[in-house]
């Protein structure tokens, strides 16, 4: 008996020094932080190291700096973190103009990038890239679903307006492949605008039934005030990000009763999720955003991979980030073969549940949906 405890306790110790070798991950998290756009990548990285958080893992540490929506600090960033902090995986851009300018070049010096939100239409097609995963959705995905829900709505005559970067592009032309009505005027302001008077007054006169906004963060605040107080009452339409939880309370009861696309909503009805909302709220003090959610699963992911693969064996690594074995707060998870989520998108209701703004699902709008550009993708 005694011998065969000694063994046990053998294994136990060679089992431990075993984990103790096991090779860690540095994170990188390059994210916006202050500005105008801080609330988005405030809850990306609270959603991403909530689960760290969680898995207390040992082997996981996470590096973070606020790109302050700026490119050229962005890819600053990015070269120390893979310079100076040697870390194994970037994540956590918000902006797609940020995306676009340190993804490439990461992905290119053999880094993982795991994006917690942008996603644009470059790195989804013939910009596709092996080491490159978007957890979030593709940039057009619930826009296309918006401009189906437009059409299923009875909309004929849509005025559309996004910011001119390469997100707000991808916006509008993914709610015009899915609406089949017409486009009354079609806008794009500036990144950052504060000031719609001059949009508002172009809508009021366009003759519009309808119109979809994607104005995210800041932007989507001042432009929702200032057309509650236009007096216009043409009906909107957004995809989340421009009626987010985030901003939800700033925008106040003007928002109530507006529809917007999404794919993920705190009641989706899984353990994962109901979860999630719970220890969220319980750790912040606030309910989670569309982009907590894409933070906490983003991490979810790395971990599973994390369990299954050294982050050295690139491809055993990469494999494990394709299996995407994890349990997601949209419930089922898979990757398309650009390596972006094929996942079902929901239409929102803004309701008030007591005293406190929020979304509630009141449809499916699009079901299993893969992005446009998968075909292009050569990997």
């Amino acid at each position: 008996m005694k011998g065969t405890k000694t063994t046990i306790a053998a294994l136990a110790a060679l089992l431990m020094a075993g984990a103790a070798q096991a090779e860690p991950v540095k994170v990188g998290m390059i994210t916006t932080l202050s500005g105008g756009g801080a609330g988005l990548g405030i809850d990306a990285r609270d959603g991403f190291m909530l689960a760290v958080k969680q898995a207390n893992n040992p082997d996981l540490t996470v590096v973070i700096e606020d790109d302050q929506q700026k490119p050229d600090i962005a890819v600053q960033l990015a070269d120390k973190m893979i310079q100076s902090e040697k870390v194994d995986v970037l994540t956590g851009i918000i902006w797609s103009n940020l995306a676009m300018a340190v993804v490439p070049s990461a992905v290119a010096q053999d880094k993982f990038y795991l994006s917690v939100n942008a996603a644009p239409s470059q790195l989804a097609g013939k910009g596709c890239n092996k080491n490159y995963f978007s957890v979030s959705y593709q940039n057009d995905n619930l826009h296309e679903a918006a401009g189906g829900y437009a059409t299923s709505a009875g909309y004929e005559k849509t005025f559309v307006m996004a910011p001119n970067y390469p997100a707000g592009k991808d916006s509008i032309a993914g709610f015009k492949r899915f609406y089949l009505g017409d486009v009354s005027g079609e806008v794009y302001t500036k990144l950052g605008q504060t000031d719609y008077a001059a949009e508002i007054a172009q809508i009021r006169a366009s003759g519009a039934d309808s119109v979809f906004f994607f104005l995210p963060g800041g932007m989507g605040i001042a432009f929702m005030k200032q057309y509650a107080q236009s007096g216009v009452d043409i009906p909107l339409i957004g995809p989340a990000f421009s009626l987010d939880q985030g901003i939800l309370g700033a925008i106040g009861d003007a928002a109530i009763g507006i529809k917007n696309t999404a794919n993920w909503s705190k009641d989706i009805d899984n353990d994962t999720n109901k979860a999630f909302v719970e220890t969220f709220q319980a750790e912040y003090g606030r309910l989670p955003s569309i982009y907590a959610s894409y933070g906490f699963d983003t991490a979810n992911l790395l971990l599973s991979a994390m369990g299954k693969a050294d982050v050295n064996d690139k491809d055993a690594f990469r494999d494990a980030l394709r299996a995407a074995d994890f349990n997601s707060v949209r419930g089922k998870f898979i990757f398309g073969p650009n390596q972006h989520p094929i996942q079902d998108i929901y239409v929102r209701e803004v309701v008030k549940e007591g005293d406190v703004l929020t979304n509630k699902i009141i449809g499916t709008a699009l079901i299993d949906h893969a992005d446009a550009y998968a075909s292009e993708c050569a990997m």
